[in-house]
């Protein structure tokens, strides 16, 4: 069986002696890095300090991997206590062998609050190009694998903080990344956030010079694997459709009550300097939703409350009720049966935006506020990294591309959203931007009200791994349709 090489962060907390012994103490481990910044000053002789800021710079990576001895390397991403479990290393480097697979990573038990529970991970597909992919703390590298890979497409870029990305991706390229499903490890967790507290890290303005690093490693592996689109847009095909106002906003709804109302409103106080209409889609409410729109409908007639004969459709389901409905304007709007828009000019901005371009698509900007309308960081919601030139590439790494999102209704029927209730929007967005260009709003022109109803709030690792999958599968779908696209000349 192949030795393996280890590289893992210094830690100043007690745990990190255990950890450190762990690999020491086993046969099967011949050489221990231990990234630090000067702190470290051990001696034993299966260590060697590398003094560095981070463990995920690509000159530290290329450093530690030129000194390779092994045919594994052992990546060690996080420096959380962990344990690992009985012939952990023996079967990482087994399924390794078995499967030549380029990386092997396993889910694991976590340990939040003194409670041991099950951590599972998710299948590495072609479409798992997001830079959060949650491999957990142990990444185990075959080394004739990366070996290949460096010598193809050339070494870890000269990052900061994206060298492990890039050097996952690169391998990903030749190699399976395989998903071994057994608890190998336990890791005793430090980030006790609920998830709707941690999806929008990779925007907080602390994060985005790794963000930067992070789009060029992406798309150079888009370009890799023959995804990458260069800014050439189709124009948009003509339309001989009639719509009956020029703007429609779109609010799929189920059991909302306490919150419908207050959307309603923040839409039909819209300045507007064109004719414009609300479509609710009521999804078969049971608490007293369908009333509070019954009542508000009666009084305004620009409201049209529609409860759809269907009884199995999701959100993306009830936007194609809305957009196919003859009351669509020539342009659909987004707002969540949460939220309201921030001022009377949202309309307005948005169709503006329209009329300045060539667009398929407008995605606006956003607050994140609390149910009094007071900010929570990390406040605006902009997605600035969006450019013209590079966005549609760099929104395969991303999870998501802000609100509101409207559509050019015309074209939206043409291809509708999937009938799902998570990731529908995504994955209309990333297709029409594989043809078409997408427009943006940088400034706030919405408000996000974040609450313990939100359907993201807190989710389970079973649910946030579902929908981390079919995120993943929608990205796979559209990286195969581009490649496809690019291949024929197209």
């Amino acid at each position: 069986m192949s030795l393996i090489s280890v590289a893992l962060p210094f830690s100043t907390l007690p745990h990190f002696e255990s950890t450190l012994r762990q690999f020491i103490e086993s046969p099967l481990v011949e050489r221990i890095f231990v990234v630090h910044g000067g702190e470290y000053s051990g001696v034993h002789r299966k260590c060697e300090g590398v003094v560095s800021p981070t463990l995920a710079s690509g000159k530290t990576l290329n450093s530690i991997l030129g000194k390779v001895p092994s045919g594994y390397f052992l990546f060690v991403s996080q420096s959380q206590e962990f344990q690992l479990g009985q012939a952990a290393l023996e079967r990482f480097t087994s399924i390794a062998e078995q499967t030549s697979a380029g990386m092997c990573y396993s889910d694991f038990h976590d340990v939040k609050k003194g409670v041991r529970s099950e951590h599972p991970v998710i299948d590495y597909q072609f479409g798992s190009i997001r830079d959060n992919f949650d491999f957990g703390a142990l990444l185990l590298f075959s080394m004739p694998a990366v070996k290949q890979a460096l010598s193809s497409l050339g070494p870890v870029a000269n990052v900061e903080g994206a060298g492990l990305y890039d050097l996952r991706l690169k391998v990903s390229v030749s190699h399976s990344l395989f998903h071994i499903q057994e608890h190998l490890y336990t890791k005793v967790e430090s980030d006790l956030r609920l998830t709707g507290e941690k999806l929008f890290d990779y925007v907080d303005p602390r994060n985005q010079i790794v963000q930067k690093e992070m789009e060029a490693v992406a798309t150079q592996h888009l370009k890799n694997v023959d995804v990458y689109l260069a800014p050439r847009f189709k124009p948009l095909p003509k339309s001989n459709a009639q719509f009956p106002v020029e703007a429609s906003v779109v609010i799929p709804v189920r059991n909302r009550e306490h919150t419908i109302a207050d959307a309603v409103h923040s839409v039909l106080q819209q300045k507007f300097d064109g004719p414009f209409n609300l479509i609710v889609v009521d999804n078969h409410s049971t608490d007293g939703t369908t009333k509070v729109l019954s009542d508000l409908a009666a009084h305004s007639p620009a409201l049209k409350h529609i409860i759809p004969s269907r009884h199995d459709l999701g959100i993306g389901g009830c936007w194609n009720e809305a957009v196919l409905s003859p009351h669509c304007g020539r342009y659909a709007i987004q707002l969540d049966s949460d939220d309201i828009y921030s001022g009377t000019d949202t309309v307005q901005k948005v169709i503006d935006a329209f009329r300045g371009g060539e667009y398929a698509m407008v995605i606006g900007s956003y607050k994140l506020v609390n149910m009094k309308l007071e900010e929570l960081p990390p406040g605006l919601i902009d997605h600035r990294e969006w450019t013209p030139e590079n966005g549609r590439n760099n929104a395969l790494r991303i999870n998501g591309l802000g609100a509101p999102r409207a559509f050019n209704t015309a074209l939206l029927r043409q291809v509708l959203l999937p009938n799902t209730s998570y990731g529908e929007d995504y994955a209309v967005a990333i297709q029409l931007s594989r043809h078409y260009q997408i427009g943006r709003v940088f400034e706030s022109l919405y408000l996000c009200r974040r609450w313990e109803g939100n359907t993201d709030a807190a989710l389970s690792i079973e649910k946030a791994n579902q929908n981390d999958i079919y995120k993943d599968k929608i990205r796979t779908i559209e990286m195969l349709a581009r490649q496809r696209m690019n291949r024929q000349g197209a």
